[in-house]
């Protein structure tokens, strides 16, 4: 195959996918391995890659998010301990006498706890803080799950544009440059998007609050049904351990400052907080299992999405689909609008980001841009900036990024609802930080 078969190929797998996830016609592992499966078949048959070459791109992609369904599985058993044994209920109800009815107030907290804890520039670890410790509050309030997500996904979107943030470093490495030169060069962007993401959490919370989501709210919530139903599994008042909250808000703090600062695997630090949750919480092997066995079902449901998702990264990014995705794209671009391809692709990022990963989309298309703009002469640096601060907001709303399936794993809350609540928000957001970059003189034209 050539490498425009391979590029429609791509597309063709990514829009399938998507449109099974959205039309919600099977669970999302079903739809990744099913359909990357497809895709390597007709690798196969053209005589694009052999059996072995395409045995090979699997694995690399499943090796690639394996750590991140551990991650799922032991950070979901570690805080259901913690919610099994009360402390999350203590948390609350001293956040609720803070905030009492105050819908509002509570989506502003989100917004802020999602901000302070991007400061690693790690997702994943972002909504491991902030969803388990603020989903018990909305549940409460009968706020939306959605809503939550809505909100964490824009805060983070625009913390992740720190230095130290994948996205960052990647634009600088194709660039050659430090990232701290072009981070300093987005900032007044960057800042704009925070201003934006609290005012996100503002506008959301005075939706819910219009919907009548209070304190004594008689809403009922379908996206909590399943969350509800795995609750009820286990004996809340059986398994409460009040007299070890001291403990439990201490193992917490550790692990959540462990993630952040100490240079080991994620999911190895939530080992080590399961087996000590589990010790101290509950002792008995009888005990220990029925905790484990309780948690069991969200923890396999994501985790068999994300290395389903694995397979379809590797059949697509080692093949190097992705990259004749971004070449064939490129070539789309008219002539006559080469001195506007910052703008073109700052308000494309949101779109392109539900098709590429991380790593195709500034290894793959960055450098494809940049040799574009080249003849117009276009700065690079503003082609990388668009690229990063548009496609950044978007991050974590798309199927390609295994920490979304993380997230939306927490929140109890499906793809399909994930996309379509964020989407165009996002987007708008997206265009908002376009037009700051331009009005600021980040960018120019």
């Amino acid at each position: 195959m050539n490498e425009t078969m391979l590029a429609l190929l791509g597309f063709a797998t990514i829009i399938m996918i998507i449109v099974l996830l959205l039309r919600n016609v099977t669970v999302p592992a079903l739809a990744f391995i099913g359909v990357s499966t497809v895709s390597a078949l007709i690798l196969v048959l053209t005589g694009t890659f052999t059996v072995s070459e395409v045995g090979k791109f699997i694995s690399k992609g499943v090796s690639g998010v394996h750590s991140t369904a551990a991650l799922f599985i032991f950070s979901v058993l570690f805080f259901g301990i913690m919610t099994d044994a009360g402390m999350f209920d203590r948390i609350i109800d001293a956040l609720m006498k803070k905030v009492g009815n105050n819908v509002v107030g509570v989506a502003f907290m989100t917004s802020i706890i999602a901000i302070i804890g991007h400061l690693d520039g790690g997702g994943a670890s972002t909504f491991l803080i902030t969803i388990p410790a603020m989903l018990p509050v909305y549940k409460k309030l009968k706020m939306r799950p959605t809503t939550l997500l809505l909100i964490c996904v824009t805060s983070m979107g625009v913390m992740n544009l720190l230095p130290w943030g994948g996205p960052t470093m990647r634009a600088a490495s194709v660039l050659e440059i430090e990232a701290n030169v072009l981070w300093m060069k987005l900032l007044p962007m960057q800042a704009v998007g925070i201003v934006v993401a609290l005012f996100t959490a503002f506008f959301w919370g005075f939706v819910e609050k219009k919907r009548g989501a209070g304190i004594n709210s008689t809403l009922v919530i379908d996206d909590y049904d399943d969350l509800e139903e795995s609750a009820a599994t286990a004996d809340i008042g059986e398994l409460a351990r009040p007299k070890l909250f001291a403990f439990n808000v201490l193992l917490t703090l550790v692990v959540i400052i462990a993630l952040v600062f100490m240079p080991l695997p994620s999911y190895f630090i939530f080992m080590i907080g399961c087996v000590a949750a589990l010790l101290v919480n509950y002792p008995g092997a009888k005990l220990q299992n029925k905790i484990i066995k309780s948690h069991a079902g969200p923890g396999l449901m994501m985790a068999s999405t994300i290395l389903a998702a694995g397979v379809f990264l590797g059949v697509l990014e080692e093949s190097e689909i992705m990259n004749h995705m971004a070449n064939a794209l490129a070539a789309f671009i008219p002539q006559s609008m080469g001195h506007f391809l910052p703008l073109i692709i700052g308000v494309l990022s949101v779109p392109l980001t539900l098709l590429f990963c991380t790593d195709s989309y500034f290894y793959g298309l960055l450098p494809v841009l940049i040799s574009i703009g080249n003849k117009f002469g276009v700065d690079p640096a503003h082609i990388a900036i668009t690229m990063v601060v548009c496609r950044n907001c978007a991050t974590f709303i798309s199927p390609v990024v295994p920490a979304t399936f993380l997230g939306i794993g927490l929140a109890g809350v499906e793809i399909k609802d994930h996309i379509k609540t964020c989407f165009l928000w996002i987007w708008g957001v997206s265009i908002v930080c376009l037009v700051a970059g331009l009005l600021l003189g980040v960018l120019t034209i």
